[in-house]
């Protein structure tokens, strides 16, 4: 009883492709009785149009059914499949960020590579045996190459059970249906002999990038140079999958100082660069120094994206109140995300706002210049920002509530406030720097707290991670000292903390200064040992 429909609907087809395929003159002369399916051959080309059509159409529903892979490359889940496609190439899709496609054949098979997940499992265990980064290469070679054998023979059976399945339903002969299945390997055949006739491995010097990777090429340089010193990327991008189990490492055996009623906390951060170790570490740091603020002076993301508003979650579970300006690489749909959280402060034009004991003032970078290009306004903009700044500041002093720190993200907007505030902080170069202004604020300047994010494998040497914890009297809410903190990059795997006191509080004697008490040793620098 259950054939009786499925034979129906065959007979359907059937009569359609008999309909169509049959003379004008037979249709009018021939009588048919009911049920009759017989009548005058149909001409050659059309039959093997019709058996093309059938071939096709059930090779590429076999595919789809079961003609992809879950095969492991490296450290990586991967899953390969092979697509219909007019133009041929090779997709390699990596989500959230966009897709990379190469022009790495010509035929009518694309190759789709879906990167899912970095597995723990395997990289824990490049972590307990680092001997096997310098085989890193061939094994994804390996993997590679395997994956791709086991995609082949299972997209030649898909291919087959397609078109003999479709071609059995239709024909409803077997003979016919085997030589859709032999026509369909043919055909898959012919597809593989011209990928590889085509094959240019040179395509990868030259891909199309899409989503948020279309600004790789300003995040990682000329793709030629990185063929060119392949050696020493090899070598990073290996040690990038134990690089954060060691930074973490790292940040859990920082020196602890013992807490100071008299002092407020703030963790100065910067330039993250969508990192997502630098969360880890700020959390740690927060937890291990006791935090009562954190600040961000920007560039906490890196191209401004709505798709990038997900890595700012974790904020919300630091440990502390979060204050943050816009810098260059961050946008309004970024400031208006961050805006929505309830531990989050955003300063922007001037605005004001009493954190953790202390009045903080801020505004948000003038120009927005997420791929890199030439500031429109450049200096002279940034100089601009921060005389308005300066404007607001003097109006909160006349009013009567001055303010303690101002926070821009350039530090050609920072300078503007000299005279203005005792101490004023910034970002934006990657670099730190300290220095007393003509009119008595002091500038401080933080380096990047992501190492330079996805940019830490362009320049010569990795970036280091930095961040500061300043100390601040509760009463008088000045600055009486700071702990630079830095960590290494990409490849390295120092930690160090060094005291810093300001000049005027050095011609003080000890005893009378409000810093909080380091450990016993009071050597200025205190490198941890590797983990």
């Amino acid at each position: 009883m259950v054939r009786v429909p499925f034979r129906a609907a065959a007979d359907r087809v059937r009569h359609r492709l008999t309909r169509f395929t049959r003379p004008k003159s037979a249709a009018r002369t021939t009588a048919r009785t009911p049920g009759d399916l017989t009548g005058p051959a149909p001409k050659p080309y059309v039959r093997a149009l019709s058996m093309l059509a059938v071939v096709v159409i059930g090779a590429w529903l076999g595919l789809l059914a079961v003609g992809s892979i879950r095969t492991p490359v490296g450290p990586m889940d991967t899953n390969m499949t092979l697509r219909p496609s007019l133009t041929g190439g090779s997709k390699i899709n990596v989500s959230p960020l966009g897709a990379l496609e190469l022009d790495s054949h010509i035929a009518p098979l694309r190759l789709d590579v879906d990167v899912d997940r970095l597995d723990p499992v395997r990289s824990q265990a490049l972590v307990d045996q680092p001997e096997r980064f310098s085989g890193l290469q061939d094994e994804v070679t390996r993997d590679v190459a395997a994956g791709t054998r086991e995609l082949a023979v299972r997209s030649c059976v898909a291919v087959i059970s397609g078109a003999t399945a479709l071609g059995l339903v239709v024909y409803r002969r077997p003979r016919r249906a085997l030589a859709a299945g032999g026509l369909a390997l043919t055909l898959l055949a012919a597809s593989g002999v011209s990928a590889y006739a085509t094959w240019n491995p040179k395509s990868v010097l030259e891909p199309k990038f899409s989503g948020l990777l279309s600004s790789a090429p300003s995040l990682v340089g000329d793709a030629r140079s990185i063929v060119t010193e392949f050696d020493i990327y090899q070598q990073e991008l290996a040690r990038l999958v134990t690089n954060v189990t060691r930074l973490y490492d790292a940040t859990s055996t920082l020196p602890v100082y013992q807490p100071d009623p008299g002092t407020i906390r703030a963790l100065h951060v910067s330039d993250i660069h969508l990192n997502p170790a630098a969360w880890h570490i700020i959390a740690s740091l927060v937890e291990q120094y006791e935090i009562d603020v954190i600040i961000d002076s920007g560039d906490t993301m890196d191209h401004g994206s709505a798709a990038e508003n997900g890595f700012l979650d974790p904020i919300r579970d630091l440990g502390a109140p979060y204050v943050w300006v816009r810098g260059n690489h961050d946008s309004m749909v970024t400031q208006a995300y961050l805006e929505k959280f309830r531990n989050v402060t955003v300063l922007d034009d001037g605005r004001t706002v009493n954190v953790a004991g202390l009045r903080i003032a801020g505004t948000g970078d003038a120009q927005f210049t997420p791929d890199r290009s030439k500031p429109v306004g450049g200096k002279a903009a940034a100089e601009l920002e921060g005389m308005r700044l300066a404007t607001s500041l003097r109006d909160q002093e006349q009013a009567g509530t001055p303010v303690d720190i101002a926070v821009a993200h350039d530090p050609n907007t920072a300078r503007q406030t000299d005279g203005t505030v005792p101490l004023v902080l910034a970002g934006h170069l990657h670099n730190r720097i300290n220095e007393q202004l003509k009119g008595g604020t002091r500038l401080k300047v933080e380096g990047s707290t992501g190492g330079g994010g996805l940019r830490a494998v362009q320049n010569d040497k990795p970036e280091k991670v930095r961040a500061s914890v300043l100390y601040l009297d509760r009463s008088t809410r000045r600055l009486q000292a700071w702990d630079e903190i830095t960590l290494g990059g990409l490849g390295l795997t120092t930690a160090e903390v060094s005291r810093h006191l300001p000049e005027e509080n050095l011609k003080k004697d000890a005893p009378s200064s409000p810093a909080p008490t380091p450990s016993p040793t009071r050597s200025p620098t205190r490198p941890t040992p590797s983990p």
